[in-house]
């Protein structure tokens, strides 16, 4: 038994077509057995009918031979019937396990992706609680509600306060800053270029710190 498991790859690389195999085995097992059936019925003793008459000799009405391979094939084929019919439930049993185990796999490893997103990602220091209608911040796409983790050169490792988000909107007047922010549990990304606008300042929003 062990030669025959290191033979076919111990077993546990079972594939569909493996399983289709072995049920196409099965259906020609199945046809062999109703084959020889069909040879009992057409002599008329079937599986058990009596071989001798009723004075103890063999009956010379049927042929012997031919209903005696008949019925030992029977036998044979529904041995090796019950053995594939183990083998396709053991093939499929592994088929699944093999399935489950890769579902578990890949859902294990979305899992360690998204926490590697969120451990790339700084803690935000600020968050947007206002945005004007037509100002840059609002063009650029900020939303209330937005957590701050970069704007420009600033983010949470070298935030200590506002002042150092307006030094850095004060000096980037006309150029684009590239914003980080948290929105819903996930990272979004965009370009914000302060500038004049009709309403005050260069941004358009009020952004107020985050204490950790």
């Amino acid at each position: 038994m062990k030669m025959t498991e290191e033979s076919s790859g111990g077993g546990s690389e079972i594939t569909v077509d493996d399983v289709k195999n072995l049920v196409k085995k099965k259906d020609d097992i199945e046809e062999q057995i109703k084959a020889y059936f069909d040879v009992l019925e057409d002599q008329g003793v079937g599986v058990e009918g009596p071989l001798v008459d009723e004075e103890g000799f063999p009956r010379a009405d049927v042929n012997l031979y031919q209903i005696r391979a008949a019925r030992h094939n029977i036998s044979c084929l529904q041995n090796d019937h019950k053995a594939i019919m183990v083998e396709i439930e053991e093939a499929l049993h592994k088929l699944h396990a093999r399935e489950k185990a890769k579902r578990e796999q890949d859902k294990t490893e979305a899992q360690g992706e998204a926490m590697e997103q969120q451990v790339t990602l700084s803690p935000p220091f600020a968050r947007v609680d206002a945005v004007t209608q037509g100002s840059p911040a609002c063009g650029a796409g900020l939303r209330v509600g937005d957590e701050v983790v970069e704007f420009g050169s600033v983010n949470g490792e070298n935030f200590q306060n506002l002042q150092n988000i307006a030094s850095v909107v004060q000096h980037s007047e006309g150029k684009p800053l590239h914003i980080t922010v948290i929105r819903d549990g996930q990272k979004v990304q965009m370009s914000l270029t302060p500038q004049r606008w009709s309403g005050r300042g260069l941004l358009g929003c009020n952004i107020v710190p985050i204490r950790h």
